[in-house]
Parts: C-alpha cells; sequence; structure tokens
C-alpha cells in the first residue's frame, strides 16, 4: 500500500495504545510490530508519529502478550537509523532489560536484539550495561533457546567492546557457559569470539583457564572447522602472551601438534597466530618454565 494509505492506519494504532483497555492495547501493538517489519518507510512514518514514547511503557506491561509484542515493535523500529537515537532519549533501555528478564522467550530474545541495535550507537553501550543487561543476557546464553543463544552472544560481543561490560559478563558467570559451547556447532565460534574479548581483561583470562578453557580449545584446534581453529589459536594467544603456567598448561594438552599443522596449512592470520605461540612455548622451554613474554607479547595480539 501506498505511504499515504497507511498514515491513517498508523495513528489509529498509537491512539489505542493510550487507551486503558487492554484488548485494544495488545491489538494495537501487535498491529504496529507488523507494519514496522519489512518497510524502512514504514518504520520512519512510525517513529515520526509519536508511537516511540507511547511503546516504551508497555515494555513494563503485565500483558505477556503485549510486553512481547511492544519489544518486537521496538525492535522494528530500531532497525530504522533514525529511530535509534529516539528510542534511547524516550528511556527505552531500562525498560528493554526489564524486559529481558521477565518476558516471554521470544521477548527475551527480541529484547537482546533491541539491545544490540541500540548498541550500534557507542555511548549507549556502557548506559546498557549500567542498566543490568549483562546478567539477563548470560541467562538467556544458558536457558534461551538456539536462536535467543545467539542473540545473546552477539549482544554480548558488542557490549564488551568496552572494559567494564567485559568485567561485568565475568562478573555474571559468562565464561562457563561461554567454554561449554565449544564444540556446539554453529555456537562454537560466536562463543569463542566472545571468550576472545573477554581474554582482554585480567578476571576473563583468569575465569577461561579456572573453568577449563585452554582444553576445550585445544580440542578446537584438533578437530574443529578451519575458522574456528583460527578463533581458538587467537583466544589462546591471549592467555599466553605473558602466562608461563597457561604456557605450560597449554603443552600439557597437547596443543603443539595441532598447532604446528596449523602453522602450515591455516589462513594467513591463524599461520602468523599458531607460529607466534609456538615461538612463546619455546621461549618457555628456552627459559625452563618463565613467565616471559612480555611487551613483545602484548605487540603481536593484534588481529
Amino acid at each position: 500500500m501506498p505511504l499515504e494509505s497507511l498514515e491513517p492506519v498508523v495513528k489509529a494504532c498509537i491512539e489505542k495504545l493510550s487507551t486503558s483497555l487492554e484488548e485494544e492495547k495488545r491489538k494495537a501493538t501487535a498491529r504496529i510490530r507488523l507494519l514496522a517489519k519489512h518497510r524502512s518507510d514504514l518504520r520512519e512514518l512510525i517513529g515520526a508519529s509519536g508511537a516511540i514514547p507511547v511503546l516504551v511503557p508497555l515494555l513494563k506491561s503485565t500483558d505477556p502478550a503485549t510486553q512481547e509484542s511492544a519489544v518486537t515493535a521496538l525492535l522494528n523500529l530500531s532497525l530504522e537509523e533514525t529511530n535509534k537515537a529516539a528510542i534511547t532519549a524516550a528511556g527505552a533501555i531500562k525498560p528493554l532489560v526489564y524486559a529481558l528478564r521477565t518476558g516471554t522467550g521470544i521477548a527475551k530474545q527480541n529484547a537482546a536484539c533491541a539491545l544490540l541495535s541500540l548498541s550500534m550507537i557507542e555511548d549507549n553501550r556502557a548506559t546498557i550495561g549500567a542498566c543490568g543487561a549483562v546478567p539477563p543476557l548470560v541467562s538467556l546464553l544458558v536457558h534461551g533457546s538456539t536462536r535467543g543463544k545467539k542473540d545473546s552472544l552477539t549482544t554480548l560481543y558488542k557490549l564488551c567492546s568496552i572494559k567494564r561490560n567485559k568485567e561485568r559478563a565475568v562478573d555474571a558467570g559468562a565464561v562457563g557457559p561461554l567454554v561449554r559451547l565449544i564444540g556446539e556447532g554453529g555456537l562454537s565460534e560466536k562463543a569463542m569470539v566472545v571468550l576472545g574479548s573477554l581474554a582482554g581483561v585480567l578476571e576473563g583470562r583468569e575465569a577461561i583457564v579456572e573453568e577449563g578453557g585452554i582444553q576445550a580449545l585445544v580440542e578446537a584446534l584438533e578437530d574443529g572447522p578451519a575458522k574456528g581453529k583460527e578463533f581458538a589459536v587467537a583466544v589462546l594467544l591471549q592467555l599466553c602472551a605473558d602466562s608461563g603456567l597457561n604456557r605450560a598448561m597449554l603443552v600439557r594438552e597437547g596443543a603443539i601438534p595441532p598447532l604446528v599443522a596449523l602453522s602450515q596449512t591455516g589462513s594467513a592470520r591463524a599461520k602468523q597466530k599458531a607460529e607466534t605461540l609456538l615461538g612463546y612455548l619455546r621461549e618457555q622451554r628456552q627459559e625452563g618454565g618463565g613467565s616471559g613474554g612480555g611487551g613483545t607479547a602484548q605487540a603481536n595480539l593484534a588481529r
């Protein structure tokens, strides 16, 4: 339908969002969710018509269907670049975190995606973390469907581009579930990417080792697909750059043969990282187990 023909429909839906009748709110929210699903021009129209400030309170609706539709409508609207700032300005982040904690399975998944979309505005990443998004994202990672786990992984990765959110993820217990996802088909590579981000802080590196991450990553080096091997060696490089103990553990786990193979047959990036890591292990042997690898090691972590 032409956009002009849909303007009255959009306005009527927005008016019904403010009614005291729950059934009317539920229907209007579901209609806006659908209208915003496919067309960029409609998303822009709905945002410009004042729907966003009226949808945000419905994120805390006690009616699960209304809450789910409000979450999904805001997710769809956020795909239009001009709406991201409006959704943020309307105070949607904290109610989205509430929906992430309390909603239906679909509401939780879509709340995670909406937060991911808003996190494209770099300043929002700290706000999303400060509003408590990380623990329910970790819960979604543990208890969600396959789709929910993927949404959680993608959102955690984006949020953990800042140090404080890496620390929050470690504190929320993200590392254990991430380690356990290594080797689980389509989720393995995403899990290793997030682990690589968390390895950027000391608490993350310590937690990865404590949760059996070195063993799991070595197994990925041995048996995983080519891309998975590249992600695995990248995380191992971070774990071993400044730790003699971790290098010794890596040797005990039998990492040298798959590292040698990767240095010969992997992608250019994987070869470089495998060769650097093998160099650290040679240093370890020459130094009789010293920690070694300080500043030079850090210089090789660029990806």
